[in-house]
């Protein structure tokens, strides 16, 4: 199992959301952890290309939106 996670309380000012990337016996996962570090939402990917690839969408958003517009975006509670 391999875990890469990015984003954290401190890397952005006004947006504390972050982005997991797990490797597990069953594939590929990117998940979008919570101010809290839980994981808010997942999504299962084909192969590593395809994580990284959403993975990387989702740290742009992060970047861009607010915590308001991201939470709506991907649907997270909050």
């Amino acid at each position: 199992m391999t875990t890469h996670a990015s984003g954290s309380p401190g890397d952005q000012a006004q947006n504390a959301y972050g982005v997991e990337l797990h490797e597990g016996e069953l594939g590929w996962e990117v998940r979008i952890l919570d101010p809290d570090r839980a994981i808010a939402w997942s999504r299962s990917c084909t192969d590593e290309t395809e994580a990284r690839t959403l993975a990387s969408t989702i740290r742009q958003h992060i970047y861009w939106l607010s915590p308001t517009k991201f939470r709506n975006y991907y649907r997270l509670a909050g």
